[in-house]
């Protein structure tokens, strides 16, 4: 009996046919709206509610890039803007307050350290939309209400960020290396700055992209918070766009070219720092 039909392997075979079968199938139905998405963005208003999708006719990309920055004054591109900022920037500021508050959980020693941490944790299984009316309520009496702010600020704490902060402070930082650079006479912030920030670089880029997400994909917020059309992110202006769409038809083809540019930054973002991620994610998992 030759090796390949011995009894042993067979399982072995089944099994990693049967895992692969599965992967198989999770690909294509991630990949399949995405693939939809890309060839409607391309078709003009009458081909989107015919069947020819997948024909070479009625081709009309340029055309309809073209109507997106231009619809409603170039509504779209100060969108877009808002939401580089508000996601960009946010998880930026956001990713360096999360890792320092982890550092300080891992590295410091104070009072009630364990029962705030817990509070943390206990906030990271609170839903976003739970908080959006009290974060409204707040913003109201800070008269901060239908401002830039009213988005940017509350998406710079991030309790599961100061979680994995903390993670990856026990990861990546030893205590003998800060103890020599205190010995060295640094002082604690250039200690945090000059020697563990760097040791945290994967670290730091991980909770960026996880925040990053979190941010350009957020939706209640800015529509609890914003009525100022000028201040709207992406997600929820093409949300508007799609509602009128019922009733003025020519903004279904921009909707889709719109909601095509609107998951490029996520993509670039991933491909570009999916290096430091994966490294990040390693740590994590493993120590």
């Amino acid at each position: 009996m030759s090796t390949t039909d011995s009894p042993l392997l067979r399982p072995k075979l089944l099994g990693r046919a049967t895992v692969n079968a599965v992967v198989a199938i999770s690909v294509l139905y991630t990949l399949l709206p995405v693939l939809w998405l890309v060839l409607a963005s391309a078709k003009t208003r009458d081909a989107l509610f015919s069947s020819d999708l997948l024909s070479l006719s009625d081709f009309s990309f340029v055309q309809n890039l073209q109507d997106l920055f231009a619809m409603d004054g170039g509504l779209y591109g100060r969108w877009y803007v808002n939401s580089l900022l508000y996601a960009v920037v946010g998880a930026a500021v956001g990713a360096l307050v999360s890792v320092a508050c982890g550092y300080a959980f891992d590295k410091y020693r104070f009072r009630h350290k364990e029962k705030l941490f817990g509070l943390v944790l206990a906030a990271v299984m609170v839903p976003q939309t739970v908080l959006a009316l009290p974060l409204y309520l707040m913003a109201s009496e800070a008269g901060l209400v239908n401002t830039f702010w009213a988005v940017f600020i509350p998406v710079l704490f991030n309790p599961f960020g100061v979680y994995l902060g903390r993670i990856f402070a026990r990861g990546y930082v030893p205590d003998e290396v800060l103890e020599a650079a205190r010995v060295d006479g640094a002082g604690e912030l250039t200690t945090y700055a000059r020697v563990a920030l760097r040791m945290l670089g994967p670290g730091l880029i991980t909770v960026f992209l996880f925040q990053l997400t979190a941010i350009w994909n957020n939706f209640f917020l800015p529509m609890v918070m914003l009525s100022d059309q000028d201040l709207y992110p992406v997600s929820l202006g093409l949300y508007q766009w799609n509602s009128a769409a019922s009733v003025s038809p020519e903004y279904y083809p921009v909707v889709i070219m719109g909601s095509l540019l609107a998951v490029l930054p996520l993509i670039l973002a991933f491909v570009l720092l999916q290096r430091f991620w994966r490294s990040g994610l390693t740590a994590g998992a493993v120590k």
